[in-house]
């Protein structure tokens, strides 16, 4: 054996590990993990990784099982910050040309928000500057949807969600369930939404510090809209001046869900967008 045969050595496990997982009882698992290992083979070779790269990885995964727990789902926020999340949304329901695209939910969604009337505020605090949301629901055609249910949820001026602080914000604060009119309309008023950084005291964190990568969030609402006969869409809305709308770290930003923040002639801030539904497929759900 000579050095010329050192690449195809480097390999072998990964060629040994697909043959032996195939003959296992589940396909799927033998196939993801199996081409997983062949990617890191490639990964070994191409980056000339050494043993010191390995220990630190493995210390750092260490780590992000450390991190973990009831309260806090370190591995999640990895996958979001890598844009896996990102990609497995975005393949996981591929949406026909002009409807909005979905996103993540992201880790802040809580079930049973509150029924809202039209126009009736979310923030029950009141904390923060005054936003009034103007929000369309269509289907491909332009044609209104009405009865949809439009579930909206955001951070506080500071940047908080409500189940972050408890002891500081009511329960469901900035949170709130909707109907659409016959046109399809929902009037939503709130406040305007603040910035916020993924957790930079965890490995994640630190890892992205470490490249140089920013941490803030753009300012944004999150959205779910749900109604029958239609692909249910969960997404989010960004201010389009938001200075850190093009490096969001978790990657959920898309240029279709930037919309413009301004204020009115009676000088309240506004901000509107219409939501594009997709018919539900044959067999899909619509909710």
């Amino acid at each position: 054996m000579d050095g010329r045969t050192a690449p195809l050595v480097e390999r072998l496990p990964a060629r040994a590990f697909r043959a032996r997982a195939a003959r296992g009882p589940d396909a799927r698992l033998a196939e993801v993990l199996s081409t997983i290992v062949d990617h890191l083979a490639r990964v070994v070779a191409e980056t000339g990784a050494t043993r010191d790269d390995l220990r630190r990885l493995i210390g750092f995964l260490t780590e992000v099982g450390e991190h973990t727990s009831d309260q806090r789902q370190e591995w999640v926020l990895l996958a979001d910050t890598l844009g896996l999340t990102s990609m497995v949304e975005a393949q996981s329901l591929r949406r026909p040309e002009g409807a909005t695209p979905n996103t993540l939910i992201g880790p802040f969604w809580r079930e049973g928000a509150p029924a809202r009337a039209d126009g009736e505020s979310i923030s029950i605090d009141g904390k923060g500057e005054p936003l009034v949301f103007a929000a369309t629901v269509t289907d491909l055609d332009g044609l209104p949807v009405a009865g949809a249910v439009v579930e909206v949820w955001q951070a506080n001026a500071e940047g908080l969600y409500e189940n972050q602080e408890p002891d500081r914000q009511p329960e469901f604060n900035l949170r709130g369930t909707y109907r659409s009119g016959t046109d399809g309309s929902v009037t939503i008023r709130s406040v305007r939404p603040g910035r916020y950084g993924v957790p930079k005291d965890g490995p994640v964190g630190r890892l992205l510090q470490a490249l140089g990568l920013g941490l803030m969030r753009p300012a944004h609402l999150h959205f779910r809209v749900t109604a029958p006969g239609f692909q249910r869409l969960t997404t989010h809305v960004f201010d389009r001046a938001d200075p850190a709308l093009d490096c969001d770290p978790i990657f959920a930003v898309h240029p279709a869900l930037a919309t413009d923040f301004s204020r009115g002639d009676d000088g309240t801030l506004r901000a509107a967008y219409r939501f594009v539904l997709a018919r539900a497929r044959a067999g899909e759900d619509s909710v």
